[in-house]
């Protein structure tokens, strides 16, 4: 009979991981609200927002507004294919418990080995499995209604079709991808998690790291590094101020 102090380590261990990435979306949240376009994800509403009314102003648009969104559906479409396969392994995981429990934490320094509480873990890895493939397959749903309203010309579109209405529900179709990803994301962490819960806490602040890196956006010191053109060296002053007002 197992108790609940055979797993303190474990759970203590998942608890802190998931308080440090709790606390890096808070601080991502407080940053957003100051910036909206300090992360990548901002940037990419913003895009979305831009280009659905780009394409409903333009009537001439719709080809490549098609083209755009069954790209996007392929991309969803595929991402929830992988989450269901990743379900059916994490399932077939799930009935191997008592043969690789103890061999998988080989390396495990503290830890229970017990059935149970591989079960739970597996769970975990599930459950996160499922999340994905929910949010990949809303992303298709959401993308599909776009794809009719998107085309409808903007001066003959209902006020539930305006260019801004249509943006929302893409930026939400765009969400949902993006939840969907981060369930990936998380699942490297629950994996590890299989092996011991110091491997657990380790990828945990690995993936913080790697998603700090990823979810910002350029900053605007980089874009005028990349953007600004050389000044001459005879350049006059006009010349110089000009250049400055059109490089930021």
């Amino acid at each position: 009979m197992v108790s609940f102090a055979d797993f303190e380590t474990d759970f203590v261990a998942f608890a802190v991981s998931a308080a440090i990435v709790a606390a890096y979306y808070g601080f991502l949240n407080i940053k957003a609200r100051t910036n909206p376009t300090y992360t990548i994800h901002g940037v990419n509403a913003l895009a979305r927002s831009l280009w659905v009314e780009h394409i409903m102003r333009n009537a001439s648009k719709d080809v490549m507004a098609v083209q755009t969104m069954r790209n996007f559906i392929m991309g969803s479409s595929l991402m929830a294919s992988t989450a269901a396969l990743l379900v059916v392994g994490t399932l077939t995981l799930s009935g191997q418990a008592e043969n690789i429990s103890q061999s998988w934490h080989a390396l495990s320094f503290k830890g229970s080995v017990a059935t149970e509480l591989w079960i739970i873990k597996v769970m975990f890895l599930l459950l996160d499995f499922i999340v994905a493939f929910f949010a990949f397959a809303m992303s298709v749903r959401l993308a599909n209604h776009v794809v009719f309203m998107v085309n409808v010309p903007e001066h003959d579109a209902h006020h539930t079709l305006s260019p801004r209405a249509v943006a929302r529900r893409l930026h939400r179709a765009g969400n949902m991808f993006a939840i969907g990803m981060r369930a990936f994301f998380f699942a490297v962490p629950l994996v590890f998690w299989l092996f011991g819960p110091y491997f657990l806490l380790i990828s945990s602040i690995g993936l913080v790291i790697a998603l700090y890196h990823l979810d910002r956006s350029e900053s605007d010191e980089a874009l005028e590094t990349v953007i600004r053109p050389a000044v001459p060296s005879q350049a006059t002053p006009t010349d110089i101020s000009m250049q400055a007002k059109y490089a930021k």
